[in-house]
């Protein structure tokens, strides 16, 4: 068995811990920055400096300490995402220091993991922070919804909500990709609707936060939509049935409106999608590992050659890990959250 490591690992890291659970919005006193001891490897581990971690909506749902598709974050422990590292020490076979992996130990600089969950990338093909970004799941996650749960086909007008986020941004141009006719977004203001416009490729773009959603659809989509991804819930969902052709397909990925316990104003109408025989269709991007060979092997080329366009927020540190998730939590972020930590 290997046992290799660079000079003098540390002893001791930095970790973010989830101090109370929170009752509707997550506030700062919520995390708590902890400093422990590393434990000393076994056979089949390695040690990982982190360099980026991931911060995505669903880590709001892992604060409540209920039941669902993953287990919620243990209060007074660690919590844990996606994130990407340099291997500094190594007692597997498999992987050996100085590689760069991708694994599940986020929110603390340093992780120790079995070397049979984490996977290594390779940084000359992308930059290691698009693992976590558009060649990670949220890539997958848009990739899935539009060739799989709700099939962009050739001429379809598309629907994209929460547009200028990480999977929406991504959505619309994988869309495009598709042979969509049509992309519309929606997203937060001024500043983000002109980036779908300018930097993402979207035919038109609708700003949320100006109100009268549905006539603003209708104008942009005066003969309707055919596939609409979904990553609000509420009155968003609500409008796209609404505007929904026959035989419309839905890709229900999130419903961030509703996260911190808010009850949705506006219900969407589901008498009204069955007899359009709509399909919504939810999803977990876990069932769609088996793709990721597939998608990576697509969009590594599409974001070489620029059909494929990303941007980040990055904060910058593990102490401001707890703002980043905030803030993706009220849209403060264009495309993925990031936190830089080495």
């Amino acid at each position: 068995m290997a046992n290799t490591a660079a000079a003098e690992p540390p002893t001791h890291t930095r970790e973010i811990h989830l101090a109370a659970r929170p009752d509707g919005a997550p506030v700062a006193t919520d995390f708590a920055l902890v400093e422990r001891a590393l434990p000393e490897l076994a056979d089949g581990q390695i040690l990982v400096r982190n360099t980026w971690m991931s911060v995505d909506p669903y880590m709001r749902g892992r604060m409540d300490d209920k039941a669902s598709y993953i287990a919620p974050f243990e209060l007074g422990a660690a919590l844990d995402g996606s994130a990407i590292g340099e291997v500094i020490a190594s007692r597997s076979a498999e992987i050996t220091v100085g590689a760069t992996v991708s694994h599940f130990a986020g929110w603390r600089e340093h992780a120790v993991v079995d070397a049979a969950t984490a996977t290594p990338i390779d940084p000359e093909l992308a930059a290691p922070q698009h693992f976590l970004g558009a060649l990670g799941t949220t890539g997958l996650t848009a990739y899935a919804a539009l060739t799989e749960i709700a099939p962009v086909r050739p001429g379809d007008t598309v629907f994209v909500s929460a547009a200028a986020g990480a999977v929406g941004s991504v959505a619309g141009q994988l869309a495009k990709a598709l042979g969509a006719k049509r992309v519309i977004g929606s997203a937060g203001g001024p500043v983000k609707t002109r980036k779908l416009l300018d930097e993402f490729g979207f035919d038109a773009a609708l700003d949320y936060r100006a109100g009268d959603l549905a006539g603003q659809l209708a104008q942009a989509a005066p003969e309707g939509v055919d596939v609409y991804l979904d990553s609000v819930g509420g009155e968003h969902l609500k409008v796209a049935i609404e505007a929904l052709n026959q035989h419309g397909r839905i890709a229900l990925v999130g419903a961030i409106s509703g996260y911190n316990g808010d009850t949705a104003r506006q219900q969407p109408d589901l008498y009204l999608a069955a007899t359009k025989e709509a399909s919504l269709r939810g999803m977990l991007v876990t069932s769609y590992f088996p793709l990721f060979a597939e998608y990576i092997g697509k969009a590594a080329a599409w974001l070489a050659d620029g059909t494929l366009r990303t941007t980040e927020t990055v904060y910058e540190g593990l102490d401001q890990a707890p703002a980043a998730l905030l803030g993706v939590l009220t849209g403060a972020n264009t495309g993925k959250m990031l936190v830089r930590l080495g």
